[in-house]
């Protein structure tokens, strides 16, 4: 499967089910100068050790226009922990400050070339792709010596290209 290149504009999503009960598409987000969309889940130790970090980064960058969406697309099926009820569990036992969408038929994984839990790409005003890859340079934020995303963030909302566009991500395959 390929990923979104960098510079390729975002595929659109319609009508994604949020953990809040509200719908989400890609227009939803439009008020935002930067989208990171994040494919996360609920069980990948690799996620779960990124929570806290995902969501001090929102409340980092909020106020200058960042806006963080989490997007599952594991089969509920074959990952019972992915299924809307333990999703919303685990939003607000984590205290996501971000909307947490449930992506059924892994269609919007699939389109962006999601490869694991995490994958992170950022997306710019005209919802160009300007970063993908990794959130730090470990699996464990506390043993992080490179934050690639706190790093492109700052890159762009300093007015510079992002140094390093393009990570490697790591953590669990996508169960589809």
């Amino acid at each position: 499967m390929a990923t979104l290149i960098v510079g390729a504009r975002a595929p659109d999503f319609q009508d994604l089910p949020g953990v809040d009960g509200a719908r989400y598409s890609l227009a939803s987000f439009a008020r935002h100068p930067l989208l990171i969309v994040v494919f996360i889940c609920t069980g990948c130790p690799t996620v779960k050790a990124n929570e806290a970090r995902l969501v001090a980064l929102q409340e980092r960058y909020e106020r200058a226009g960042a806006r963080f969406v989490a997007i599952n697309s594991n089969n509920p099926y074959l990952s019972p922990p992915d299924t809307m009820d333990e999703m919303a569990r685990r939003a607000r036992e984590k205290r996501f400050n971000f909307p947490y969408l449930k992506d059924a038929d892994a269609t919007v994984a699939d389109r962006f070339g999601a490869i694991s839990t995490p994958h992170v790409f950022v997306l710019d005003a005209a919802r160009r792709l300007v970063y993908k890859g990794r959130i730090d340079d470990t699996r464990d934020p506390a043993n992080a010596t490179r934050s690639d995303l706190e790093e492109a963030l700052r890159d762009l909302f300093a007015g510079s290209p992002v140094r390093a566009p393009e990570t490697q991500p790591f953590g669990c395959a996508i169960v589809r």
